[in-house]
């Protein structure tokens, strides 16, 4: 023996942290001599074989315990040379394998440069698993950070998921691990198993980095090479174009798991491909521009709804493969549809084979959980202080935008990212460096996502999913702002539903409501949501919130989505609300779409689609979203009888539209408004039409007059129909 009796029970063990320094070919002396030794260790081989290049009778390998460490000393050799393993196990038949400690380093000096700045904006190329040919050998090389680890290895369904076999070689000064396992390929499951001095027994870690992942409940990561071939390079080339500020951007909001369920013999989830042949035809006929998918990183629960990720670079399994991923998105491009992901860099779940504690300390989420945890949702808080976060946040984004041709990333709770003492009381936060409450390391990343973001793909949009008072989210970081392009209005959302919930009677009293958006509507870039979280935990659907008889619940319904539509800001609306779903959401089982069969739900249908084309048609209704110059009030004083009045420009002055709007059950008769222009004006859409599954009161046409009303050069004299809004525009 050349090594240790002591150094080859560590091997025996588990507990050796440095097995390319010991296993495989090495010089060492003997007795004055420098001399090749060649080991090995197999559990499962009852003898050992070399087979050298050019030589044909193997040399045996000597066992040197019963653990299975394998040592052979070469009496002449001194130069290193190619060779192959012969394996005869105990069970089973014979087999050759390559030696993965025959392989050198791979990274390059350019990409530690990078990771250790922070600013590896690629890492998902560096880390992760990644199939390779190496001196003409096929296998995967497998990179983890794990700079606390004292052991990592790779462990698989290729070695029996035993840890002692394939361990990594560390870069101590970056704290990454790698190794080159051949005959490890597409398909292959396999977890990191990571010793630590702060845990007793090996962690078992799936690949922070991983492509693929198995099925849940299981929890391994899966090695993946990508073969798609996409067709999408005209959306691509022209994708600046389509997503702009002054471009219309409609977003219906999905969760892929309930949109449609299977039915029948085999029930259960569409396939990303399935999803896509039924979803991409609804998208376009509503008139959507945009889809929005709920979290689709890999997630282990299920009613979760994917906010709580264990995998953030693999397209959940529950649905199919990544390739399966990209044709959904291919084939929504295809259809001139954009797609944007909601994202989650504020948190990650605790499951054990998740980030949480990776190498055992908190190298993804901060020690002290008054600064690591979130109690509200029993998550971990990534520490944005670390380069190892950024690094893997960061270059996700960019992953998901490249690998996957990403139109928009919407990222979620950034109000609990900017704030140390979000839902905290007083004594579980602890201040920043100045004694305040702003996540200083938090707000740099989110500067630093949109910069890069945006850097690399020019018209790719970002929102803020964002509820507090935070100046300039969607100003760009060279103004002090945050860098993204559009801000959920929450307060919109907030105030418009607690107003249409109030019975009409008492609606006279909360007219401000409805007008104080606009007081603060051009301040950021804004998106208007009717989202997910309105329609779930017993807030109920949006059709029920709605008062009244059934009647009126519809017609209040019609009447929200009109004043969205004519309201300045872009627009997104959950899945379900579009046919006017009674019942809340639920994760486990798809919308009602037998609810069609009846006329008020498919009047909901046909005025969401008329709202969507009216939307996407009239530039007076999405060009000038952020200033006053696209919107101007006709009359928000007649709280007495609920009514609102305003008007949408486009960048022609010329080019307007008048909206009115009714929220209560009464006709008001012969009502005189003012308009801009005493010319005649045309109904392109009133909600109480019979279409839509109104009384069809109301006028088709209408002749302006001259002579001065309320601030405008000239008037209308209307009937205006009950619970409704009608849209004019000038012939």
């Amino acid at each position: 023996m050349t090594l240790k009796i002591e150094e080859i029970d560590a091997i025996s063990n588990g507990d050796h942290g440095d097995l390319f320094g010991v296993l495989g070919l090495h010089t060492v002396n003997v007795d004055g001599k420098e001399k090749l030794v060649f080991r090995a260790f197999r559990p499962d081989a009852k003898e050992l074989h070399l087979l050298l290049d050019g030589v044909k009778k193997p040399v045996e390998v000597s066992r040197v315990n019963d653990a299975g460490f394998f040592e052979h000393l070469f009496a002449r050799r001194k130069k290193r040379f190619a060779y192959k393993i012969r394996v005869i196990p105990y069970e089973g038949e014979a087999y050759e394998i390559e030696d993965a400690y025959r392989f050198g380093p791979l990274i390059s000096d350019f990409d530690l440069q990078l990771w250790g700045e922070g600013n590896h904006h690629h890492a998902y190329r560096l880390m992760g698993a990644h199939h390779k040919t190496v001196d003409g050998v096929e296998g995967t090389h497998f990179v983890v950070s794990a700079p606390s680890a004292g052991r990592v290895s790779v462990i698989g369904s290729f070695n029996g998921w035993d840890g002692r076999i394939h361990g990594m070689r560390k870069y101590h000064d970056q704290g990454i691990w790698e190794t080159f396992i051949p005959h490890v390929a597409k398909g292959d499951l396999y977890k990191y198993e990571i010793k630590s001095h702060m845990t007793d027994a090996p962690l078992k870690k799936a690949d922070p980095y991983a492509a693929s992942s198995e099925l849940r409940p299981g929890t391994a990561s899966r090695v993946w090479v990508e073969s798609y071939d996409w067709g999408d390079h005209n959306w691509m080339d022209n994708r600046k174009e389509h997503q702009h500020f002054n471009r219309p951007v409609s977003i219906y909001e999905i969760h892929a798991g309930s949109w449609k369920r299977k039915v029948g013999e085999t029930p259960g989830f569409l396939s990303y491909r399935e999803l896509a042949e039924d979803l991409v035809p609804y998208v376009s006929e509503m008139g959507f521009t945009h889809v929005e998918l709920m979290p689709v990183a890999e997630h282990p629960y299920d009613p979760s709804w994917g906010y709580q990720i264990t995998g953030y670079f693999a397209p959940t399994s529950r649905f199919g493969n990544p390739d399966d991923f990209r044709y959904f998105v291919d084939e929504c491009h295809k259809a001139g549809i954009g797609v944007i992901l909601d994202w989650v860099p504020a948190h990650f779940t605790k499951d054990d084979h998740g980030l949480r504690r990776f190498d055992g300390t908190a190298m993804y989420e901060h020690e002290d959980p008054r600064l690591g945890e979130h109690t509200d949702w029993g998550t971990c808080i990534f520490n944005y202080g670390r380069t190892e976060v950024m690094n893997f946040l960061i270059s996700n984004a960019v992953y998901w935008a490249e690998e996957f041709h990403i139109d928009g990333l919407r990222v979620d709770a950034v109000a609990s990212m900017l704030y140390l003492d979000y839902s905290r009381d007083e004594g579980e936060w602890i201040p920043n460096q100045y004694g305040g409450r702003e996540n200083l390391e938090a707000i740099h990343f989110l500067r630093r996502f949109n910069e890069v973001i945006h850097e690399y793909f020019p018209g790719i949009l970002t929102f803020a999913e964002e509820s507090t008072s935070w100046q300039g989210v969607s100003r760009p970081t060279s103004s002090g702002g945050l860098g993204f392009d559009f801000k959920w209005n929450m307060g919109w959302m907030n105030d418009t539903l607690a107003y249409m919930e109030k019975d009409p009677i008492y609606r006279k009293y909360h007219q401000d409501q409805l007008s104080f958006s606009l007081i603060y509507a051009f301040s950021e870039q804004f998106i208007l949501p009717l989202s997910h979280d309105e329609v779930v935990h017993m807030k109920q659907s949006l059709l029920s919130k709605m008062p009244g008889d059934d009647w009126q619940k519809f017609a209040n319904l019609r009447l929200l989505y009109t004043y969205m539509y004519g309201h300045p800001g872009k627009k997104l609306l959950f899945m379900g609300d579009e046919i006017g779903q009674w019942s809340e959401w639920t994760e486990a089982h798809s919308i009602d779409w037998h609810l069609l069969e009846w006329e008020s739900h498919q009047g909901i249908k046909n005025i969401v689609k008329d709202l969507n084309r009216l939307y996407v048609d009239e530039g007076a209704c999405h060009e000038i979203d952020s200033s006053w110059e696209g919107f101007e009030w006709i009359d928000i004083s007649d709280a007495d009888n609920s009514l609102l009045s305003f008007v949408r420009r486009g960048r022609n002055p010329d080019d307007f539209l008048v909206f009115l709007l009714n929220f209560t059950p009464s006709v008001h008769k012969e009502y005189k408004f003012g308009v801009p222009e005493a010319c005649e004006y045309r109904v392109i859409l009133n909600s109480d039409s019979e279409f839509y599954g109104g009384s069809n009161a109301g006028p088709t046409k209408v002749q302006g007059k001259k002579g001065p009303w309320h601030s405008q050069p000239n008037h209308i004299v209307v009937d205006v129909p009950p619970l409704a809004g009608v849209v004019l525009k000038p012939v």
